[in-house]
């Protein structure tokens, strides 16, 4: 019995959230294109508030506003009315949430806001409200009834106002063209940050750690120069220095099964002609995807050629992994 009752009321709360969330398409209104429009229009930044739960809702829209190009922070109402209030400023946009339209602490810092001559973007749950009637813009986060069962803790409430705070954040995002190198910009720790800013030419071995063999010498010789770079393979050029090949470790054991003698044939007989190659402004995650799409099989170094077709350089599947490119 008590196994059922757990998964009914889960799987109920999860059906009242989602309905929440669903009719919020019903609110993308013009209302909520003038808030949109005034956030692109702003010259300051865009301060969230909000009181409880609605606060906790708050700060987690300015981190997503902040990372997709808006400038946003979170303020708190109570400390606002103790001085923080000096955080904003008359270009600013402060939007508060607030789902009754009337938590004490964020109504009791409006006439302030006001003052100071900033706008207000109210995320609200009823329009005739407090809040909602003194703000400039007005963007309707009301539901039907909240999962909780006594109807007191914020559920439905909460995750219709997260929705809609990023469905202004991926409209902006939208609007202004912001991009995959843009949102990197603002994410440069982490795998996210190096899988899109990280380029071919910040992975590569290059200069001496580069290995490279004229097409003339010997199986043999590529082999000592592969062991010493310890990379696996080394590219092949002609007498003027282009790139016309690349030779493997695995090109040699294959042809070790034939004999010996094997060692004293010219690389250019056992390279690889035109192979797969990149250029070192690409980004490195092109190259591993490169390297993974390779058929048959996947494989593990990609020369690195200039516009002239010279060879620069050379990247190992291991030197993208240990970046964490994935």
């Amino acid at each position: 019995m008590l196994d059922s009752t757990i998964k009914v009321k889960a799987k109920k709360t999860l059906t009242i959230e989602a309905d929440a969330v669903r009719n919020l398409s019903s609110h993308i209104d013009d209302e909520f294109e003038m808030a949109v429009k005034a956030i692109l229009a702003c010259k300051g930044r865009i301060i969230l508030t909000g009181m409880g739960k609605s606060g906790h809702i708050g700060r987690k829209i300015a981190a997503t506003l902040a990372s997709t190009g808006t400038p946003a922070f979170f303020m708190h109402p109570g400390e606002a009315f103790h001085g923080d209030l000096g955080m904003v400023t008359a270009e600013d946009i402060v939007m508060a949430l607030s789902h009754s339209g009337e938590s004490t602490e964020v109504i009791n810092i409006l006439p302030i806001i006001k003052r100071i001559g900033a706008s207000i973007i109210a995320l609200c749950g009823k329009k005739n409200s407090s809040l909602g009637e003194n703000a400039d813009y007005y963007v309707d986060v009301s539901i039907k009834r909240e999962a909780c069962p006594l109807g007191l803790a914020p559920t439905a409430s909460t995750t219709a106002t997260l929705a809609m705070g990023d469905a202004i954040a991926m409209a902006l995002l939208s609007v202004r063209n912001f991009t995959a190198k843009d949102f990197a910009v603002f994410h440069p720790g982490g795998a996210l940050g190096r899988r899109l800013l990280l380029t071919v030419e910040n992975v590569m071995h290059s200069g001496d750690d580069n290995p490279i063999i004229g097409k003339d010498k010997t199986a043999k010789e590529a082999l000592f120069l592969m062991t010493d770079k310890g990379l696996g393979a080394t590219s092949v050029i002609n007498e003027s220095g282009k790139f016309i090949g690349l030779i493997t470790d695995g090109d040699i054991r294959r042809g070790l099964s034939h004999g010996i003698e094997f060692l004293n044939e010219s690389v250019e007989h056992l390279m690889t002609s035109q192979p797969l190659t990149i250029t070192r402004n690409k980004m490195a995650a092109e190259a591993l995807s490169i390297m993974e799409k390779h058929k048959p099989r996947p494989i593990t170094v990609l020369p690195v050629i200039d516009k002239d077709n010279n060879p620069v350089g050379i990247v190992h599947l291991t030197d993208l992994l240990r970046q964490g490119v994935v």
